[in-house]
């Protein structure tokens, strides 16, 4: 059976045994950044705007199919799964229909809801209301201003690293789910690591993820001496970095579809 908008199975370091839900699932991908560390490679155009990119009805089909044949042809796949994730093909908050999907997700399924964003929509009230619907919310924080925060992201022209603090300390205060900062290190950014420990702390988390491009994209990750240095930082908060979780091997029921939205990991000595 082939499926459009999820994909997995997936083993993630930070919510075990994920299901991907991709709520954009274009060609190329739609965000309002350009990560010099994005698997999904360069954008062709940045936006911010805000629609229904897949119809709230048409993702909820899928992952019903998607339960039901594995449950039936592959039922070790969807045992124990951990996390129902929105991830994909671009920034998940710029579905404009993303609390509607959680919401009819939660009618037909028990398990916990997550969602990964680049934190640049949530200084916008209804992206904070459809973020509060969920049990995780992973929010990246890369830079410590403006000048780093173009560095590193290459945001769209209208997006500002000020909205992204405001954003984030505003959602911190309304949110009643877990909420994991991730912080994408490498070379570029390594010297901010003492600056964004602070604002983390003036933030608030449950979780402080330290993470390095392990997926194949145009920049090396840093490896594990050089992470854990990093986490020096980071003792009063709780952090943890991406070499310290243990991964075990999940089949995805398509490699395909997973490896056009997850990335493939690299095979470091390292990893």
């Amino acid at each position: 059976m082939n499926f459009q908008y999820i994909y997995g199975p997936v083993e993630s370091w930070r919510m075990g045994k994920s299901l991907g839900i991709d709520p954009i699932s274009h060609r190329d991908k739609v965000c309002n950044l350009d990560c010099v560390y994005c698997q999904l490679g360069k954008a062709h155009g940045l936006t911010e705007e805000r629609k229904a990119y897949v119809p709230t009805n048409i993702i909820i089909h899928e992952i019903s199919q998607f339960f039901e044949w594995v449950g039936f042809e592959n039922p070790l796949m969807i045992e124990n799964i951990d996390y129902l994730t929105f991830s994909g093909r671009g920034e998940p908050t710029l579905a404009k229909n993303l609390g509607d999907m959680i919401l009819s997700i939660r009618q037909i399924r028990e398990e916990k809801i997550a969602v990964i964003t680049n934190s640049t929509l949530l200084h916008l009230p209804e992206v904070r209301n459809d973020l509060s619907l969920s049990d995780l919310v992973v929010a990246k924080l890369d830079a410590y201003d403006e000048r780093s925060f173009s560095l590193v992201d290459k945001p769209m022209t209208g997006s500002s690293f000020k909205k992204v603090i405001e954003g984030l300390k505003t959602f911190r205060r309304q949110y009643h789910g877990r909420l994991a900062i991730q912080v994408m290190f490498i070379k570029e950014n390594v010297a901010s690591a003492p600056k964004l420990a602070s604002l983390i702390r003036d933030i608030g988390a449950d979780e402080v993820q330290l993470n390095t491009p392990l997926r194949f994209c145009s920049v090396l990750p840093l490896n594990f001496n050089e992470l854990s240095q990093i986490k020096e930082y980071f003792l009063d908060l709780p952090a943890v970095t991406v070499y310290e979780r243990e991964r075990k091997p999940i089949m995805p029921f398509s490699s395909k579809t997973t490896k056009l939205r997850h990335g493939c990991v690299r095979k470091l000595p390292f990893c």
